[in-house]
C-alpha cells in the first residue's frame, strides 16, 4: 500500500468518525432502526425526522452545554 493510500484511507476514517460524532449519521441510524424493528408507522422523511430530533433536543435541554 502506498503512503498516498495510506493517507486517504486515514483521512476518510477521520471524515467518518467526526460524522458519527456530530451525529450526521442520525437519519441512517433511524432508518436502519425502523426496518430492523418491524415497525409499523411510517417512515419520517429526512426533513421531518431532523424536524422532530431537534423539538425534541429543544423540548429536553439537559444533555447540552448551552
Amino acid at each position: 500500500m502506498s503512503a498516498g493510500v495510506a493517507v486517504r484511507q486515514s483521512v476518510a476514517g477521520f471524515v467518518r468518525f467526526f460524522r458519527d460524532v456530530m451525529g450526521e449519521d442520525a437519519y441512517r441510524k433511524y432508518t436502519d432502526f425502523h426496518a430492523a424493528s418491524g415497525c409499523t408507522s411510517p417512515l419520517m422523511s429526512e426533513r421531518e425526522f431532523w424536524r422532530d430530533k431537534m423539538d425534541r433536543q429543544d423540548a429536553n435541554p439537559e444533555g447540552r452545554c448551552c
